[in-house]
């Protein structure tokens, strides 16, 4: 038996409701392997990784520092093929009704567009993607 896939757009709305997060806009790549999300202040200290989300030109930035114990660091390459050294968490990311625990990499996503970017490994078995969906995120 297989689990019906939801249709997505290239543009969704995304939560992350263990990081108290609602509603930010995310871009599908089904280009990127790893989901990516917009953070700052991204620090190692005593067996804790803190970071910040978003930063302070985003709508829905809080000064609130979270706080991970789980955490890797891992490297990926990105959008301009450099490879970066990034911090890894797992939380849950919610699209429409599915609930995914996903593997995470914190990087600053400040001059990008949308500060999520949603992976196929998130993706793969749980989505179609139609890029002429827009789903009214502009």
């Amino acid at each position: 038996m297989t689990k019906e896939k939801r249709t997505i757009g290239r543009r969704e709305l995304v939560d992350f409701p263990e990081l108290k997060l609602f509603g930010i806009k995310a871009k599908i790549d089904t280009g990127a392997y790893t989901t990516a999300l917009h953070c700052h202040d991204i620090r190692e200290e005593n067996g804790f990784l803190y970071f910040k989300l978003l930063d302070p030109t985003h709508p829905d930035y809080s000064e609130k520092e979270q706080h991970f114990t789980d955490y890797s660091k891992k490297e990926i390459k990105n959008s301009f093929g450099e490879i970066e050294k990034r911090y890894i968490i797992k939380t849950i990311v919610r699209i429409g009704k599915k609930r995914i625990k996903s593997v995470i990499s914190l990087t600053d996503r400040g001059t990008m567009r949308y500060p999520v970017l949603i992976g196929r490994k998130l993706l793969k078995n749980r989505f179609v993607v139609d890029v002429s969906l827009l789903n009214n995120i502009l």
